[in-house]
């Protein structure tokens, strides 16, 4: 079996799982736009469609990490609200050990050649992935929140490169993420979160796994 006929076959599975709830519930602890016989709503920055019969991100039926991404925080539905503050380092979940240093590298350090021009595109950024102001008090020298998923936020905080020290990154999630999603899909919703915003400023395709 290929990895991408595995991929397919895992998201097919955790949608059996899903559609065990009435639709109508779904749409609620999402949340999510019911439409017919399939649940709208915006994750990664595009819109996204899941029905019995498999997801689309702005039409098109991703096959990869992405799909089981989506398709695991449709499984892990529940209720209650994302409390975004304080938000919480990856390494302060439980059993997160184990996905640390992926997440310093395929979340954090992905973004750090790109810290001057994210710098002039926030707002760009922002209102592709349903951004809100950081707190005041978050620090660093620009900071951004965006919702890849509906009840999971990421803050993004950025050092300028100066005379003594090189750019940097540093990415926090919500404080309850863990409640909607595995921390294993946890540390991997940091990653292509950090790929969207590499697409929004530098187009290319970067959602396909090697």
């Amino acid at each position: 079996m290929t990895a991408e006929s595995n991929y397919v076959k895992i998201i097919r599975d955790n949608l059996v799982v899903v559609f065990e709830t009435p639709l109508e519930k779904l749409a609620q602890l999402m949340p999510a736009q019911k439409e017919a016989d399939s649940l709208l709503f915006s994750a990664f920055g595009q819109t996204c469609r899941i029905e019995a019969g498999g997801i689309t991100l702005d039409d098109m039926a991703p096959t990869d990490v992405l799909g089981i991404l989506i398709s695991l925080y449709a499984r892990h539905a529940k209720p209650g609200d994302c409390i975004a503050e304080p938000f919480t380092a990856f390494k302060g979940f439980p059993d997160s050990m184990p996905y640390a240093g992926a997440f310093a590298t395929h979340t954090q350090q992905i973004l750090v050649p790109y810290v001057a021009k994210l710098k002039t595109k926030q707002a760009e950024i922002s209102r592709a992935l349903d951004g809100q102001p950081a707190p005041a008090d978050i620090g660093g020298d620009f900071a951004i929140v965006v919702y890849p998923l509906p009840k999971i936020a990421l803050c993004y905080i950025f050092y300028d490169a100066d005379e003594d020290f090189p750019a940097s990154v540093t990415c926090l999630y919500s404080h309850n993420a863990n409640d909607f999603m595995p921390i294993d899909g946890l540390a991997d919703v940091g990653e292509y979160t950090s790929k969207a915003i590499i697409a929004l400023i530098a187009p290319k395709p970067v959602f396909k796994s090697a």
